[in-house]
């Protein structure tokens, strides 16, 4: 196992992309900490978590606030004396709206929980990082980083926002030890796109599958990628098989685009 005896914190747990990469660094040896403002949600994947003989640690938490970050930090290694990996998954979709016709109250938080949380977040734990010499830190962003669209300019700031800041904190922190790598899905097939396509669908005048066959069909493998897929990517930029990256950002998008 690739990460035997580490402890790994994930952010934005939840029933996507979340779960799957807690329980894919789980497989891979790590001890987790389960991170979300839903109690409900960690629980469950804790559960799973221990299911693989892992220890798991919940804490609830807003990472938009300072304090409840620096909570997580602290709590994490009260309770395992280590932090080795950090993955930063939490975000608000934001406004789905023209930048016009946008609360500025709502796109303000858009980019306090996914920018200004992961801020946090890195600030509090890399502290523990820099003490123990080493540390691997993966921040997932988005497609809708690298290509600006209509009606996301909130998300898409964010997680243009998120990729700098990585760029600037692995520039910090390499001379630490401690790598900052940034891992950009797109779609990431689940329930909720499922949901999202059907509406879709209903709102073109199409069937499913031609809108299935729409966004598919945008990607080089013309399929939507699973929410494990996207995990096993990030536990390769956690591991030490990436080494020697940092400060990059890698697209895991079937694809969707190339560069």
């Amino acid at each position: 196992m690739m990460l035997e005896g580490r402890v790994a914190i994930v952010s934005g747990v939840g029933p996507g992309l979340g779960r799957s990469t807690a329980l894919a660094l789980a497989r891979e040896g790590a001890d987790i900490v389960l991170a979300a403002r839903t109690k409900s949600a960690l629980e469950s994947v804790a559960e799973e978590v221990a299911s693989l003989g892992r220890q798991t640690l919940i804490v609830p938490t807003d990472i938009s606030r300072e304090a409840d970050a620096e909570a997580l930090a602290d709590r994490t290694h009260q309770r395992f004396g280590r932090i080795d990996i950090l993955i930063n998954n939490a975000f608000a979709q934001g406004p789905y709206e023209t930048v016009v016709d946008s609360s500025v109250d709502e796109w303000r938080e858009t980019v306090d929980i996914g920018l200004v949380g992961t801020m946090c977040m890195c600030k509090y734990v890399a502290r523990y990082m820099i003490e123990g010499g080493s540390g691997a830190i993966v921040n997932v962003t988005s497609l809708s980083m690298r290509r600006g669209i209509q009606l996301r300019s909130a998300y898409s700031a964010a997680k243009a926002g998120i990729t700098l800041l990585s760029q600037s904190l692995a520039d910090e922190l390499g001379r630490h030890g401690i790598r900052v790598n940034c891992l950009a899905p797109g779609h990431i097939w689940s329930d909720k796109l499922r949901g999202f396509y059907e509406t879709r669908a209903e709102m073109l005048g199409k069937t499913y599958d031609e809108v299935y066959a729409m966004y598919a069909g945008e990607t080089a493998l013309k399929r939507i990628p699973a929410a494990d897929e996207i995990a096993a990517a990030i536990v390769f930029l956690a591991s030490d098989m990436a080494s020697a990256i940092t400060g990059q950002s890698l697209d895991a998008n079937a694809g969707h685009f190339f560069h």
